[in-house]
């Protein structure tokens, strides 16, 4: 499978956000997440960096 995590974050520190993404949609004022499960979660924020190999999404507020 090609899903990835999601991780805010905050001064060096790594958050998860949400596990399993599929989807990374740019919404009004952030981006919103939705998982394989049909989960969605709506993040005020930008995408800082994408790692494809450790399939990991970094976003920053």
């Amino acid at each position: 499978m090609c899903e990835a995590n999601a991780y805010l974050l905050e001064k060096d520190q790594e958050t998860l956000l949400m596990e399993a993404v599929d989807r990374v949609e740019p919404d009004e004022d952030g981006i919103r997440l939705i998982s394989i499960f049909g989960e969605q979660k709506f993040i005020k924020g930008h995408i800082h960096a994408l790692s494809l190999v450790d399939h990991k999404v970094y976003i920053k507020q």
